[in-house]
């Protein structure tokens, strides 16, 4: 029952900052609003297994994917704040104002991946689940992982539709969510 009382006390916040997607099936704060609900039953279910046998393999892959998570969430947020211009205004109430970017960042991180930090959700979602890697939160996971590839797929074509088509040619130049790989 505690379990069930911290996961519903995460996710208010959640839900009170994703407000103004849950009710547009089609943009990708939809399907991000769900992959980080998966994250935090994930959470929920291992949080007592965070410090347990902290020098096994499975801990420390975990830890790695954590601090990986970490970076490419702050490495995103200083690439996006510096590329901000004051005076200029994206027009759009169901994009955080981070997201709200008038110009197609390209530096740092951005050169590699798209979306990193989708990309360190789905570091954190695995991070996560390696805490206690059972088979029953196995689909939990997977979920997640899928949600965050769909969030990815539908922001991309939101930024199609913003950016054009230096954003297409930014797209063929650079992976969704792991560098080199995917």
């Amino acid at each position: 029952m505690d379990k069930v009382i911290l996961f519903i006390a995460l996710s208010i916040p959640v839900i009170f900052f994703s407000k103004e997607s849950l009710f547009d099936f089609r943009r990708h704060g939809f399907t991000r609003f769900f992959s980080w609900e998966f994250i935090l039953a994930l959470f929920v279910i291992n949080y007592e297994m965070w410090f347990k046998d902290p020098l096994s393999v499975k801990q420390i892959i975990s830890w790695l994917l954590l601090i990986v998570s970490a970076w490419f969430v702050t490495e995103a947020a200083i690439r996006l704040r510096r590329a901000s211009k004051p005076g200029v205004v994206r027009v759009d109430e169901k994009l955080f104002r981070f997201e709200k970017t008038t110009e197609l960042v390209t530096t740092g991180i951005y050169s590699y991946i798209r979306h990193p930090m989708y990309s360190s959700l789905l570091f954190l979602a695995w991070g996560i689940w390696l805490k206690q890697p059972l088979a029953a939160t196995l689909p939990v996971a997977l979920l997640a992982s899928w949600l965050l590839w769909l969030t990815a797929k539908r922001d991309e074509q939101e930024c199609l539709a913003w950016f054009g088509d230096s954003y297409r040619e930014y797209m063929l130049r650079t992976k969704r969510l792991i560098p080199f790989i995917l």
